[in-house]
């Protein structure tokens, strides 16, 4: 398998999906086409997915690098919307994740990783590599969400009719769907540094250690955590959750593909 012209081809149907929701869903520039666009969606999360798949089994060592990590990341974080769809109104991210979709696809092919990691079999390796992928891939949609409240938000202040509030979820179901989406991610993110913390001899051979990575996500879980228990004794909400979400979340990204890009891309070296 070609995994590099396979990989441009689901990023570009990636950006052409972007490109589409944009004009139907924040510009009102073209009629929406529900049905084509689920097939197509439905078809390149597909395509993405059996990429991964490939990817991973034909390596005969698991490696797991700063653009394989991104890459499944974001088609966790696509798959999330793509079901989340069929229960909660999610009209307007999709400009925003989409295309984060189809950079992601081609890191995973561009940055290979370099070496592989001996102890994927352990079952404490895979519990934590899936908790792991799916708190980024749920606080992911939760930054992207926060993005759209931010934007609806200053539209809204402007007092001036814009498409983007017409096809938009209100702005109090955005924020709901907000603290639930990270209530989610900071239960799995929790549970990533507990057994990260607890079992890192099984899983990465070596006792833990406080290192630029660690830190970085440590800060990060304190300002989610901050975040829901304002939320749940000072009804903290708008454009103080927009905040405090974007800070864990570039905190996050600091800690984990920050270290990684570094390390592989710039240092080349794990």
């Amino acid at each position: 398998m070609n995994v590099l012209a396979l990989s441009l081809i689901i990023a570009l149907a990636y950006s052409g999906l972007a490109w589409h929701f944009w004009r139907t869903r924040w510009r009102a520039l073209a009629p929406a086409q529900p049905r084509l666009e689920q097939i197509t969606l439905t078809t390149t999360l597909l395509a993405h997915g059996a990429l991964l798949f490939y990817s991973f089994v034909s390596s005969p060592i698991f490696g797991f690098s700063a653009g394989s990590a991104l890459s499944l990341t974001l088609w966790l974080s696509v798959a999330i919307f793509w079901a989340g769809g069929f229960y909660y109104r999610l009209d307007g991210i999709q400009p925003l994740l989409l295309p984060a979709a189809a950079f992601a696809t081609l890191c995973g092919a561009l940055i290979p990783a370099m070496r592989g990691f001996q102890g994927a079999d352990l079952p404490a390796f895979r519990a934590h590599i899936m908790a792991a992928m799916l708190a980024y891939s749920l606080l992911t949609i939760a930054a992207m969400i926060a993005v759209l409240m931010s934007v609806a938000d200053k539209r809204l202040h402007e007092h001036t009719p814009h498409s983007l509030l017409t096809n938009l979820p209100p702005l109090l179901g955005l924020e709901s769907l907000l603290f639930k989406v990270l209530g989610a991610g900071f239960l799995l993110l929790t549970i990533t540094l507990g057994s990260g913390i607890l079992f890192s001899e099984e899983i990465f051979h070596k006792p833990f250690q406080i290192n630029h990575k660690t830190m970085f996500t440590l800060i990060a879980w304190f300002v989610f955590a901050a975040l829901l228990t304002g939320r749940r004794l000072m009804g903290w909400r708008g454009r103080t959750a927009v905040r405090w979400t974007l800070s864990g979340f570039s905190l996050l990204l600091l800690a984990y593909l920050g270290s990684k890009f570094v390390l592989e891309v710039l240092l080349q070296r794990q």
